[in-house]
């Protein structure tokens, strides 16, 4: 009975060294599925990140040539904004002594009348 025992705990022991085998080789398996993975996701990873560098650099880029568009408009905008007040002020000066010399015309040519009056009136 005793060697019935042994070579029942001999053959237990050789079938649970087969297991753990076959069971250590799965788990290889699986590991190196998960390892492939893992490195599968990574580049995936570091695809859209690049991806996404690249699309931020556009926009930087879209965003700087609106912006100098904007400060070309409005460098624009003020050179023209100049030039206006610059011709409003010549117009203004223009008209206001166009104004003074129909002003001063107005007055002479009443003071010669009222001195021509002022003659008449005396040789009666």
């Amino acid at each position: 009975m005793n060697k019935i025992l042994i070579t029942l705990g001999l053959a237990t022991t050789v079938a649970m060294v087969g297991c753990a085998k076959k069971d250590e080789a799965a788990v290889e398996a699986k590991t190196d599925q998960v390892e492939q993975h893992v490195d599968h996701d990574a580049q995936e990873a570091e695809v859209k990140l690049d991806e996404a560098k690249t699309d931020a650099e556009a926009a930087a880029d879209h965003a700087t040539n609106k912006v100098e568009q904007a400060g070309e408009a409005t460098a624009d905008a003020t050179k023209e904004a100049a030039e206006s007040t610059k011709q409003a002020a010549k117009d203004a000066a223009d008209a206001t002594a166009t104004a003074a010399k129909d002003a001063t015309a107005k007055v002479a040519g009443a003071i010669e009348k009222t001195a021509g009056d002022v003659k008449e009136a005396a040789q009666h």
